[in-house]
């Protein structure tokens, strides 16, 4: 695909929050709901151009911030990733903005009382990003990047075999238990519980793998 014609994919997917933005920009009142506490009440009010700043501060800054990466990266191991580093471009701009177009939506509500949606989106993108580690080869700036990953190739391989196993398992569990459970402050305990878990078994395990790999020597 031409480079160009991502780039203009990615700004579509930019500008999908700021389209819907505009189809309710007259039926929002002067000042909007922009938080909301565990029980989706709305608890914090701000003027509504308030809206515009914060999708595009997030959303453009996201944009920036991934095309700077390959940049910065020292090794160079970013460009060497070729289509898997816009697979994810893409797959977190969509991620954004379909993010920012519900929480426009619950603006609009004044409401989040059933955040089942949010909840499905994010385990939706652990599953994604779970698949997506996989395939991903040793670099600073993407993956479960822990000193003994990054120190041992084959530990890398194999943390991130595991790791992409267990998001793809945890996300579709988040995404099926947001809609199962109907207790707000019950499902984020459970999603705390499960995020955690996601984040901290990768890295022990990612450390016994390395004292294993040291001992073999």
């Amino acid at each position: 695909m031409n480079k160009y014609l991502k780039e203009a994919i990615l700004w579509l997917l930019i500008a999908l929050p700021f389209a819907y933005l505009a189809t309710i920009w007259n039926e929002l009142p002067a000042q909007v709901p922009t938080h909301f506490n565990i029980d989706g009440v709305a608890d914090s009010w701000s003027n509504k151009t308030t809206l515009l700043i914060i999708t595009g501060g997030v959303e453009i800054g996201f944009y920036i911030l991934m095309r700077l990466i390959p940049v910065l990266d020292p090794k160079r191991k970013i460009q060497q990733m070729g289509n898997k580093y816009f697979s994810l471009r893409l797959l977190m701009q969509l991620f954004i903005s379909l993010m920012f177009t519900y929480l426009l939506y619950t603006s609009k509500t004044g409401s989040l009382k059933n955040p089942n949606i949010l909840f499905a989106l994010i385990g939706a993108l652990f599953a994604m990003l779970g698949n997506y580690f996989q395939t991903v080869r040793p670099n600073y700036f993407i993956g479960i990047r822990t000193p003994w990953t990054l120190e041992n190739e084959e530990v890398w391989k194999k943390t991130h075999r595991l790791g992409g196993k267990l998001w793809i398992s945890g996300g579709i569990l988040i995404a099926i238990l947001s809609f199962l459970v109907s207790n707000n402050r019950l499902f984020f305990i459970i999603f705390g519980v499960i995020t955690f878990l996601l984040a901290i078994v990768p890295v022990v395990f990612s450390y016994k793998e390395f004292q294993k790999e040291k001992l073999a020597k």
